[in-house]
């Protein structure tokens, strides 16, 4: 009886940290899909900020040339 209540502990001891591993990757695997959405969205501002930028300087220099002109 002792044997099979060890080789139990050490069956469940197994299946707890299989168990452990999948969680943990199931969690990294979201860290990393996180991490990826924050930098697309990154980029997604910095193009918004980089249109408004160019458009910025192209008013800009609309209203310079109307000041020379006058």
């Amino acid at each position: 009886m002792p044997i099979l209540l060890k080789f139990g502990g050490i069956g469940a001891g197994i299946l707890a940290v299989i168990a452990l591993v999948i969680v943990m990757l199931k969690q990294i695997i979201m860290l990393i899909g996180l991490i990826t959405g924050v930098i697309k969205l990154l980029v997604v501002v910095v193009f918004i900020a980089l249109f408004v930028g160019v458009g910025f300087l192209v008013f800009k220099g609309f209203q310079e040339k109307r000041r020379r002109a006058e």
